[in-house]
């Protein structure tokens, strides 16, 4: 029994000492060594998803700390704005601030004036801080009955016809308003070509976009209650502990409005190009708002053309607007901007039937404020060379680049005049992509992309008694399922401006003058893009239609001795080679032009074929310098002096 019992003791004592072995070899066979293997594991485990949870934690926090801080450009006030001669000091105020109708996602004004940046108690709306995504401030302004927020210019406010809200508009001065810097002074150039960062709310780690920071300060005033609380109280004042509650709903409603849009451009990849400083893809937006939003999600579509903004000055005159020469009417122009921005539109009824008659379709654009900004434009001058400021003209240098200028630039930049009612009538060329051989993106999206409205029920036989002209006339019926932007908007505006014109008690005799001439609202769908006059083109770099070439000279160059990539962002002016400065500064957009819809071929001046992108023959640096010369002040009264 001893023995068996020592026995039995041996056999353990050999098993126990096989034990590691026995591990190592993938084999248990105790049941009191499962669990202390499964307890072992299951720390393991633990220790490594506790280790995992942190480092997606701190990587949340690294890109949540990006998105709500952008990596923006220090703002560096200048001594002096200078303004020219444009127009008057009065024009530039109604310019500026007179409201069009936009809403941006139902945000009121004065909330956005008491706005706080996310992590600390500074206002968002500070001049210096808007002034840092590229929006225009002067250092000496200060709050006036127009601009009550002391907002940068092109920030206006607005009241609804059936509501006492003031909602903060966007309107068309934030866009058309440029800027050029030289030692400490700022030269304004009412007009001219914006470089803001306005248009994207999705959400990245360089997070430059005024869009995406407003969203930021938005989520984080309703999330921090000791945020809402200052928010609230600077808001309603007295106000404040019976309309508390309101204010809360009503503003988590505009902020959930921001958080879709942002959501649904990220997750469909809407806009894969970046837009940068002073462009913005403006019909793939439209179309996606008017189209995507509104109608259809099947509606959506990729924008990957941004444009730059287009100097207004002479555009009265045009015979045909837009960068690809595709829109006609002023007012519907003007609609089609405003729905762009942020202006309301309802294509159904509260039970989700598509409105008909009469009630097609109500807005907030605002005809009458949009008719008085076309107006104001009517009377802006292109602008003229600061000698004071950028340095002397050297006339007979100038007098060799207009002789130049007429041999290899006129037959496209001089166009033909005709004598219409009420004005003179630019005709300006079009210029097919094959020829000119620029980025062909934004024409081909425009005249090649297709949605379909018929969710909108139009009857064929009533879109043919709108005031929409079709170029060339369409011989075969609409298809609703089918239809280009351009011909989508324009029947859209056309209903739109109807009951904008009734709302706000235009008369018939009133509408010809509206409308802007008495012009019908053209279509066309060209793949092409125009050449316009230009004077005043010193002022409105960069070039091109997407921006692609930051300098003149580059533009007047060969595309191999043009920047392949170059920094944007700033508003510091090379008057030497006309353009905006191309190197590196803190936090600069880097553009490269290889990525599509930047591309900077094209407008080439090579010898070679004339066509694929060559339109003259190759210049000697010493003619180019000539030319440049002769451009600073081609259209303005320095042209007059030349021998």
């Amino acid at each position: 029994m001893m023995q068996a019992r020592d026995g039995s003791r041996s056999a353990l004592t050999r098993i126990h000492g096989h034990l590691p072995h026995l591990w190592r070899s993938g084999i248990t066979a105790l049941p009191f060594d499962k669990t202390e293997t499964r307890i072992a594991l299951l720390r393991i485990f633990s220790r490594a998803l506790l280790l995992l949870l942190i480092a997606l934690g701190l990587l949340l926090a690294v890109v949540l700390y990006y998105i709500v801080n952008p990596r923006l450009p220090d703002y560096v006030p200048v001594e002096q704005v200078r303004y020219q001669d444009q127009w008057s000091a009065a024009d530039r105020q109604t310019y500026y601030f007179t409201p069009q109708g936009t809403q941006v996602k139902g945000l009121h004004y004065d909330w956005f004036t008491a706005l706080e940046l996310p992590f600390s108690e500074q206002r968002f709306a500070a001049p210096e801080y808007l002034a840092r995504f590229g929006f225009l401030v002067d250092p000496k302004q200060g709050p006036t009955a127009q601009n009550p927020g002391n907002l940068p210019v092109g920030f206006a406010r607005h009241k609804n016809a059936d509501s006492n809200i003031e909602y903060l508009d966007i309107t068309c001065a934030a866009c058309h308003t440029g800027e050029l810097h030289f030692k400490g002074q700022a030269l304004r150039i009412d007009g001219g070509s914006a470089q803001h960062v306005l248009p994207s709310s999705v959400p990245t780690l360089r997070g430059g976009s005024f869009g995406q920071a407003l969203v930021a300060s938005l989520a984080a005033t309703y999330y921090n209650p000791w945020k809402f609380e200052r928010f609230a109280r600077q808001v309603l004042g007295d106000r404040y502990e019976a309309e508390h509650r309101q204010l809360r709903e009503a503003f988590k409603q505009s902020l959930n409005r921001f958080i879709t849009v942002a959501w649904n451009d990220t997750h469909r990849g809407l806009y894969p190009t970046q837009e940068g400083p002073g462009r913005t893809d403006a019909f793939g937006r439209i179309a996606n708002a008017s189209f995507g939003d509104a109608i259809s999600p099947d509606n959506y579509r990729i924008a990957n053309a941004p444009v730059d903004y287009p100097q207004l000055w002479d555009i009265w005159t045009f015979d045909w607007v837009q960068w690809n020469g595709s829109a006609q009417q002023p007012m519907a122009r003007n609609i089609g901007e405003a729905l762009g921005v942020g202006a309301t539109l309802d294509f159904f009824d509260s039970a989700g039937q598509p409105l008909q008659g009469q009630a097609r379709y109500p807005s907030s654009v605002r005809v009458r404020d949009l008719h008085l900004i076309e107006e104001t434009l009517q009377r802006l001058k292109p602008p003229t060379w600061p000698q004071d400021l950028f340095g002397a003209i050297d006339k007979p240098l100038a007098a060799h680049g207009r002789a130049l200028f007429a041999e290899n630039c006129a037959a496209c930049h001089v166009p033909t005049v005709t004598q219409e009612p009420g004005r003179a009538v630019q005709h300006l060329p079009m210029l097919t992509v094959d020829y000119i051989g620029t980025d062909p993106t934004a024409a081909t999206n425009i005249a090649d992309q297709r949605y379909d409205l018929s969710a909108l029920k139009w009857d064929t036989a009533e879109l043919a008694a709108l005031n929409v002209q079709l170029h060339p006339k369409q011989s075969e019926p609409l298809d609703l399922k089918s239809l280009s932007v351009a011909k989508g908007l324009a029947y859209v505006t056309a209903y739109v401006e109807d009951h904008a014109y009734r709302a706000a008690g235009v008369t018939p005799a009133e509408r010809p003058n509206l409308d802007g001439f008495d012009q019908p609202i053209g279509v066309r769908e060209l793949r092409a893009y125009k050449a316009r006059p230009l004077a005043g083109v010193w002022a409105t770099p960069p070039f091109l239609h997407n921006g692609s070439v930051p300098t003149l000279y580059q533009l007047l160059s060969p595309q191999d001795e043009r920047s392949v990539t170059f920094y944007k962002g700033t508003f510091a002016y090379d008057p030497r080679h006309l353009g905006f400065e191309t190197g590196a500064f803190k936090n600069a957009f880097l553009f490269d032009t290889n990525i599509t819809g930047n591309h900077n071929s094209g407008h080439e001046f090579r010898d070679g074929k004339r066509g694929d992108g060559v339109i003259g023959r190759g210049l000697l640096p010493q003619e180019r310098w000539a030319l440049l010369e002769y451009l600073k002040v081609l259209g303005g009264p320095l042209e007059q002096q030349l021998p």
